[in-house]
């Protein structure tokens, strides 16, 4: 399931401090340390890619976090496992998972096509 079919506004969550606590004033980090869960308040786009959510604290203040540093709460307070997102391409990726690639030195091996092509699918294969 993807995020926003597991949260709502009004959603419980939980906040995974170790995630964020390097964007974070001490004053939200003590809030935090405060309450064990929170509130969903809102949404917010981060930077076109991902979803943000803005949390409301038991004080009533808010701040907002990345999807990944929130943790979604079922109605008996315990954290709803995610799903890891399936890779689209499965085929190509377990194939491509266990390429090697051995350094060439001699100059036969450099020029010959085949290991020019092996060297690029062992560059690319961490982009796909």
């Amino acid at each position: 399931m993807e995020f926003l079919d597991l949260v709502k506004i009004g959603s419980p969550v939980a906040i995974n401090v170790n995630l964020s606590k390097d964007r974070l004033s001490s004053k939200t980090l003590n809030l935090i340390k405060e309450s064990s869960s929170f509130k969903v308040k809102d949404f917010r786009l981060t930077d076109g890619k991902g979803v943000g959510v803005v949390v409301e604290f038991s004080s009533g203040e808010e701040e907002w976090f990345f999807e990944n540093e929130i943790e979604i709460l079922d109605e008996n307070g315990k954290i709803i496992p995610r799903e890891d997102s399936q890779d689209k391409n499965i085929f190509f990726t377990n194939l491509l998972k266990d390429l090697k690639y051995n350094s060439k030195t001699n100059i036969k091996e450099l020029i010959n096509p085949f290991n020019f092509f092996s060297w690029l699918i062992y560059s690319l294969k961490d982009i796909f």
